[in-house]
Parts: structure tokens; C-alpha cells; sequence
């Protein structure tokens, strides 16, 4: 049996879905379906699109009960380039084209280089975000929670590294949009970021690419 939806039908639809798996005698199946309708909006919002936002980053550390907190700006741009520039507490960007990663940190005088695949592998620093289509390929994916507002899937790493076990992505019964994604490692530590001012536009590769200023410490990273 194959259900195809046309192309511009929410994600609200999951909505309706979840309502009718009460009375569904497999539910399995129907819960097969709400995946994958989540999923389709999800590629069908993000598949070789750009787009930048506003976003407050939370990251805990379990085994020292420390919490952390930063904002900014962040642009992405399809296949595995983006750009996050923290500008609390302290300034500093994390920019990579896809293969090579730079950190910037301006008041340390500082620039940190190294290969992006090392440090992005399995989803991890929000790779998914600039290239959706890793969610299918690196993650076992169940859906968690279906609201009128929201749906929340949870991604299992095919893959476990020290950096990813988990996700968890909330996104927009309005209009697909991911709203909140929620990592965990293996020491269950957490780094919580939600996303606003969602603007998906066109924009500059050079954006992706870094011009190491003068006078800067570089640190090649392993």
C-alpha cells in the first residue's frame, strides 16, 4: 500500500494522522506513515535551500552540573556550509565551506583550522541543519510527540561518537520549520538550541569561506 501526499501539504497533516491512529488496528504502520509525512515536509523545507536565524544556545554538563548560555546569528547553506557567530558571552564564529572548519576567536587573537568532516561527522554541531538529508542516512528516527503547534522526532546515531547519541528536533506544525533541536552525548550532556527569525534567502558561498586576519595566533587542530 503506498500513500503519496501532494507536495504542499503541511506537516499539520501528522496531526490528523495521530488522531487517527487511536482507532488504527496497527498502529506500527500509522506511526510509519507520521514519520515519514514529518520527514517529506522536513527535506521538502530544507533539500538545497540556504537560510539564516537568530538562535540562544543552553549546554549542560552532567558530571560538573555547569550551564552555559550564548546567542547570535547562524546561516547555513546546502551541502554542510555554515557560519554561527556567538555574540554572547564572548564573540567568536565557527565557520566551515564543507571541508575545512575555522574558529574564530577576535579577542584572543586566535584562529583554530581543521578538517570539517572530523569534527561534523554523525549530525554533530548541527551538520543536519545544512544538509537535511544526513537525518535519513546517520539516525534511527522515531516520532516523539504531535501537537497542534509542533512535532518532535528523536534521532538514535546509527553511529555513536563521544560528541552525538541523540536528538531531538521540534518543528512547526505552521509552516516545517525547525524550531528547537536538543543533542545528548554519551555522558549525557546537553546543548539546547532554538531558532528564531527563520529567513530562508539566497546567499554569498564566500560567506562560508574565512580570510585569516593578520596578527592571529593559528592552532591546527588534529
Amino acid at each position: 500500500m503506498k500513500i503519496v501526499f501532494h507536495k504542499n501539504f503541511p506537516v499539520k497533516l501528522s496531526v490528523f494522522l495521530a488522531f487517527l491512529c487511536f482507532f488504527a488496528a496497527n498502529p506500527a504502520f500509522c506511526n510509519t506513515i507520521i514519520k515519514e509525512d514529518i520527514l517529506n515536509a522536513l527535506e521538502q523545507k530544507y533539500s538545497d535551500k540556504s537560510f539564516k536565524a537568530d538562535f540562544t544556545q543552553v549546554s549542560k554538563l552532567a558530571a560538573l552540573d555547569i550551564t552555559e548560555k550564548a546567542s547570535g546569528t547562524a546561516l547555513f547553506s546546502h551541502p554542510g556550509k555554515m557560519r554561527w557567530k556567538y555574540l554572547t558571552p564572548q564573540l567568536h564564529e565557527i565557520i566551515t565551506n564543507g571541508a575545512s572548519l575555522w574558529i574564530y576567536r577576535p579577542e584572543e587573537k586566535q584562529v583554530m583550522h581543521g578538517d570539517a568532516s572530523q569534527f561534523f561527522q554523525s549530525g554533530a554541531g548541527g551538520a543536519f541543519l545544512s544538509d537535511i538529508s544526513l537525518i535519513r542516512k546517520n539516525f534511527t528516527i522515531t516520532v516523539k510527540e504531535v501537537t497542534a503547534n509542533y512535532v518532535e522526532i528523536v534521532l538514535i546515531a546509527k553511529r555513536e561518537t563521544k560528541d552525538i547519541s541523540s536528538i531531538i528536533i521540534r518543528i512547526s506544525q505552521k509552516n516545517s520549520a525547525i524550531e528547537r533541536v536538543v543533542t545528548y552525548n554519551p555522558y549525557d550532556d546537553t546543548t539546547l538550541f532554538q531558532f528564531s527569525n527563520i529567513q530562508f534567502k539566497n546567499i554569498d558561498p564566500e560567506i562560508f569561506e574565512f580570510q585569516i586576519p593578520g596578527g592571529v595566533d593559528i592552532i591546527e587542530m588534529d
